[in-house]
């Protein structure tokens, strides 16, 4: 029997907890699988142990593990092999599958496009924003959120820069100030990140102790826009696809 153990990030905020399983239980209404459950890689339960363990008690004899995450780095390539590699021995007679994350789609720039969007308020041309991502000490990153830029600049908007709120530079702080060195009446905050938590807050707050406040347009998180249940569903699916394939090759 199937089961689908989706892995999402974890937050000290309720909201955003909220947000994730509100979004999680959509993305299940679409997926195919009499198994499915919910998992978190820290700060709430359950963790990705206690859900593979709840699967293999509700029947599972194959786990489709599916992070839940933008972009590919250190939880995607090291944390949760790290967990499946343990269950594989603890499950012997369990097989697992293993999906990836989102990854840098170009739907996902015309989602961000849409964020910036939504906070419009008048007609006024997108010309400058500033793109905040978690941040990591992966190597593939820069390069993902290179491709972001492009994306963006491709869609016609002029001025674009990347900040980070750890590990990476520029960091917040001097990625907003940089932008408004450039001189636009408006620069669009867009957080690279699919749900509201800690990092939100300290954008937020950030952008509120910044002289340049009000030049500064925050806009929404990601993972409550449709397009992400689709993806979603489409990164379950290939990964089973592929596993099927495999066996047969």
């Amino acid at each position: 029997m199937l089961a689908v153990l989706y892995v999402s990030h974890g937050t000290r905020v309720a909201a955003g907890v909220r947000q994730a399983n509100d979004f999680l239980t959509q993305c299940m209404k679409r997926i195919a699988a009499p198994i499915q459950q919910i998992c978190y890689l820290e700060r709430v339960q359950p963790d990705i142990q206690k859900g593979i363990e709840l699967c293999v008690r509700y029947g599972a004899d194959c786990v489709m593990v599916q992070p839940v995450l933008l972009l590919s780095a250190g939880h995607d390539k090291r944390d949760i092999p790290r967990i499946i590699k343990a269950a594989r021995k603890a499950y012997p007679s369990v097989h697992f599958i293993y999906g990836h994350p989102f990854g840098v789609e170009e739907q996902i720039i015309d989602v961000l496009m849409q964020r910036m969007d939504d906070m419009r308020v008048d007609q006024t041309p997108i010309e400058s924003a500033v793109v905040v991502g978690r941040g990591s000490s992966d190597p593939d990153t820069p390069c993902a959120f290179s491709k972001i830029a492009s994306g963006l600049r491709e869609r016609g908007v002029a001025d674009i820069s990347v900040c980070y709120m750890a590990a990476m530079e520029p960091g917040l702080k001097e990625g907003l100030e940089q932008a408004a060195r450039q001189g636009h009446s408006r620069i669009y905050v867009v957080p690279y990140l699919l749900f509201p938590g800690i990092l939100t807050k300290e954008i937020q707050r950030t952008i509120e102790e910044s002289i340049h406040r009000d030049t500064f347009i925050l806009c929404r998180t990601l993972g409550d826009h449709p397009l992400f249940i689709s993806l979603l569903k489409r990164r379950v699916q290939e990964a089973i696809d592929h596993d099927r394939l495999s066996a047969h090759s």
